[in-house]
């Protein structure tokens, strides 16, 4: 009884992102380098009023200078100390050329092999791991 109106009604703290696991026809992945994270799959926040997919492509765009369509939702990640929630598609490139941002340093196309071993910030490896291996999905982790 002792909240006033304002308090019952405060909006949540969470915080949503989408990343794009995008392969291409030579089985190669897209990875971004980050000022802060290292090598990375191209993702970011969601803005008000847009969707999973549109924040996904239109971050894959930002930070790579890849057009991309999807292919499928693989599943989330949720941090749960922090209140954040990754969800993870994969997709395909369909056009655009190789930019940097000021979230990107670098970009390029990988094999798979060799993109799984330039990722090491935190669980983002284990991310692309299960993205890539349909057998699991959808995915969901807690952490």
């Amino acid at each position: 009884m002792g909240q006033n109106k304002s308090e019952a009604f405060a909006p949540p703290k969470h915080i949503v992102s989408a990343a794009t696991i995008v392969l291409n026809d030579n089985n190669e992945l897209l990875l971004i380098k980050g000022p802060w994270r290292g090598w990375e799959m191209p993702g970011g926040q969601v803005e008000e009023g847009e969707s999973l997919k549109e924040a996904a492509i239109r971050e894959t765009k930002e930070e790579s200078g890849i057009d991309v369509e999807f292919l499928k939702f693989c599943g989330i990640f949720q941090n749960v100390d922090r209140s954040i929630c990754n969800t993870l598609f994969l997709a395909k490139p369909i056009g655009g050329e190789f930019t940097t941002s000021s979230e990107s340093l670098d970009v390029g196309f990988f094999p798979v092999e060799q993109a799984l071993e330039m990722v090491k910030n935190g669980n983002f490896r284990e991310r692309i791991e299960l993205c890539l291996d349909e057998s699991k999905h959808p995915i969901y982790v807690e952490f």
